[in-house]
């Protein structure tokens, strides 16, 4: 056992402190990672580190991103993209450190019957400590707090979302588990658990629900939103834990176990969406095809920071504008919607493109032209050049695909020098588009 142990720890070490497959460097500004001490009741002994971008509004929105076992939170920043995009959009991260040894390095401690407990001490309590220390001390939005991990973070996502609904808005678990999956420490090492090693993870949609509900009885307001991730070739955190995982949180917000939507967002990613009778997705699952216990990679933070609302300017406390296009009817078998957000001298654009035609388009180029001034720095769902004048949008190759009556949405970040007008003239393939 105590080779096998060894073996889960070192490949799971490699992952979390050397490195994952795609990681991005930490971001070029004057920020930097800072250590905080005495940041309030800390039962877990944790360690906190701060990533504060250089630009951010008045009230930023808060992200914490919690490492795997062997992990730390110095090697989580290095090694995942969420301060990069702190930069882009303007939220402070919070990076905790655990402390805790369950047998297989320092991992966040879920298994305990203290942690299981709101109040009840222990890493959870460490966290909002930390949240905590960010509203005061930077001014952090209470009503705009996230939980992020993997693996050994991703478990604590569920966890802290399950105890504290008052606390998170949403959060994003990576090859996490269900809460109250681990009976206790000993049950704890993946390898050997009756968790994700055994069959005590095979309960009902209720069963999952109730642990949920008996944290808190009496709690009725808002739960927190749940995007979670799972590699199919996971065996560490086995990918059979992510249904589990589904079935818990649609339990939850008394949702069908069956996805109101299923797309392929990106080549190998899987999602199924499970909303409201309003329209909002309240869980999303993304099936990794292939991925091990690998995540997140590149691009999946984004994913993740778009799911929690953050992936907007990231000074809000500009003014905004909204400026829908006004391109003139064509009279090809596309027809265009676009909206502007603009602020300072940056802008978003946000497009869709319907195929009005009879027959499917396979493969497509939608150019446009932007005005004078505007400069694309990123973009989404296509790729776009030359920056300026006359673009031409690519299909991303997930996206080749337009059926008859169908649609896909794609969108870019631009600078500006005043002129914060939408594109125009649209054609797809060459053909000119109507406007709405």
């Amino acid at each position: 056992m105590k080779t096998k142990a060894s073996l889960l720890l070192a490949a799971v070490t490699s992952l979390v402190v050397g490195g994952l497959a795609a990681t991005a460097a930490p971001p070029a500004s004057a920020a930097s990672l800072v250590e905080v001490t005495g940041f309030g009741d800390n039962p877990g002994g944790m360690r906190m580190h701060v990533y504060v971008p250089d630009s951010r509004p008045a009230s930023p929105a808060v992200v914490v991103a919690m490492h795997g076992c062997g992990g730390s939170g110095p090697g989580f920043y290095s090694g995942s993209e969420f301060a990069s995009l702190a930069d882009r959009f303007g939220f402070v991260v919070v990076y905790p450190s655990a402390q805790q040894e369950a047998g297989f390095g320092k991992c966040f401690d879920t298994w305990s019957s203290a942690a299981k407990r709101r109040g009840g001490g222990s890493d959870p309590v460490s966290i909002v400590s930390m949240v905590g220390y960010v509203e005061q001390r930077y001014g952090g939005d209470p009503n705009r707090v996230f939980a992020t991990g993997s693996s050994s973070g991703g478990m604590m996502t569920d966890h802290m979302l399950a105890l504290y609904p008052d606390v998170f808005k949403a959060g994003a678990a990576f090859m996490g588990v269900p809460f109250d999956c681990f009976a206790n420490a000993a049950d704890y090492p993946p390898g050997s658990s009756r968790c994700t090693g055994g069959g005590g993870a095979d309960r009902t949609p209720r069963q999952w629900g109730d642990a949920v509900r008996q944290v808190n009885p009496g709690y009725t307001g808002a739960r927190p939103r749940l995007q979670l991730w799972h590699g199919t070739n996971d065996t560490l955190v086995p990918y059979s834990l992510l249904q589990e995982s589904i079935e818990q949180w649609t339990d939850v917000f008394g949702l069908s176990q069956t996805p109101t939507s299923t797309d392929t967002p990106q080549a190998g990613w899987n999602r199924r969406r499970y909303a409201d009778s309003s329209g909002t997705t309240q869980v999303e699952a993304y099936s990794v095809q292939g991925a091990g216990h690998s995540l997140p990679s590149t691009g999946m933070a984004a994913s993740a920071v778009a799911f929690f609302g953050l992936d907007g300017p990231g000074t809000p406390t500009t003014t905004t504008t909204t400026t829908t296009t006004t391109t003139t009817p064509g009279t090809g078998s596309c027809r265009i919607s676009s909206k502007v957000n603009a602020w300072n001298n940056g802008l978003t654009a946000s497009i869709t493109v319907t195929n009005t035609g009879a027959a499917a388009v396979n493969g497509w180029t939608l150019a446009f032209t932007l005005p004078g001034g505007q400069s694309i720095t990123s973009g989404w769902n296509a790729t776009y050049s030359p920056a300026s004048g006359r673009v031409s949008a690519r299909d991303a190759g997930y996206n080749a695909t337009i059926p008859a009556g169908g649609s896909v949405d794609i969108g870019f970040q631009a600078s500006h020098s005043g002129d914060t007008a939408a594109p125009s003239s649209f054609a797809l393939n060459g053909s000119a588009c109507s406007a709405t």
